[in-house]
């Protein structure tokens, strides 16, 4: 699987910091999509589909570890060191509410309509808002008797469909909670803790990093079996490609590359350019590039077919001339 074309990826500077999560839009009605970066310079970026900065959001005072973006685009979540989640208009920018916790936040999730939203992080406590009131109190999702969702951190927090949230944590442990009833289904266990969990609507799957495992769990627990695979490093994030599901990108903390492995596993292309570790991967939700963030601040955009005209990249000619 040689590729014919070198990969040159795309650099979306701004950041000062480390970059922390990435997050892409669904596909809108004109064909396009957006990006949200998280970063612990702690202003969140919106960029265009092309890479192109859209904007900044100012106002957390704290390393931001994750930021997602409503189905419509038009609400951006995000949570921060500085022990808020604030939600935001993506068009003016503005920051319309600011939820405060009694700790790190480190992951947000929006319903689908942009309702309520879902926080966890190093308080072990995942929180539901409503966002059609939001000075009142959160509601909480406690597992039995404890007062805690987790035992350790958590890590993500994403929400599948109407009325299910799944968290991950640093306790081994994935749950998956009616929030209609703010109880537990049920749950995963991994030998170790969790290190990145995100949500791939198109494939409805959950895609989980666990020491050197990757693993792909149907996102309700309900469709195809749990695929998971022993990769020869420690993958820090993991995407699969939203449409052929042929194959997946990694990051890795202990090197500055990012990896595609076909669905078995083997390694298929190495991508240099960052120059740290890469923190976080993901796919566009039309599966024609990927993003990766890292500790060098920087975001790159890389092409799935390198040689094609996508947005910025002009391709090449027919006749390789």
């Amino acid at each position: 699987m040689a590729l014919p074309y070198k990969t040159t990826p795309l650099v979306a500077p701004g950041h000062t910091r480390p970059v922390t999560h990435l997050s892409f839009s669904p596909l809108q009605d004109d064909g396009t999509y957006v990006l949200i970066s998280s970063c612990k310079d702690g202003n969140p970026m919106l960029r265009e589909w092309t890479g192109d900065w859209i904007g900044t959001f100012i106002g957390h005072k704290g390393a931001v570890w994750s930021s997602k973006l409503s189905p419509d685009t038009s609400r951006a979540a995000s949570g921060s060191a500085d022990f808020t989640a604030k939600i935001w208009d993506t068009y003016t920018g503005e920051c319309l509410h600011s939820f405060p916790h009694n700790h790190i936040v480190r992951s947000v999730a929006l319903s689908p309509i942009s309702s309520h939203l879902l926080t966890g992080g190093q308080e072990k406590k995942v929180r539901m808002f409503d966002l059609g009131r939001p000075d009142a109190e959160p509601d909480f999702l406690v597992d039995s008797a404890s007062v805690l969702s987790h035992e350790g951190t958590i890590k993500s927090v994403v929400w599948v469909g109407d009325h299910t949230g799944v968290t991950a944590g640093e306790d081994g442990l994935i749950k998956w909670w009616d929030l209609r009833t703010r109880t537990i289904s049920t749950s995963l266990t991994f030998p170790g803790p969790i290190t990145s969990m995100e949500l791939s609507p198109q494939t409805n799957r959950i895609v989980v990093t666990s020491g050197k495992t990757v693993s792909f769990i149907p996102a309700l627990l309900n469709g195809p079996q749990t695929h998971s695979l022993t990769l020869p490093y420690a993958p820090s994030s993991a995407s699969i490609h939203p449409i052929l599901q042929d194959r997946f990108v990694t990051g890795s903390i202990s090197d500055e590359w990012v990896r595609i492995h076909d669905v078995t596993g083997e390694e298929r292309e190495v991508l240099k350019g960052h120059h740290g570790p890469v923190h976080c991967v993901e796919f566009s939700p039309d599966g024609e590039m990927f993003a990766s963030g890292s500790e060098d601040g920087t975001i790159r955009l890389w092409q799935t077919t390198p040689g094609k005209s996508y947005g910025l990249w002009q391709g090449v000619p027919a006749n390789g001339g």
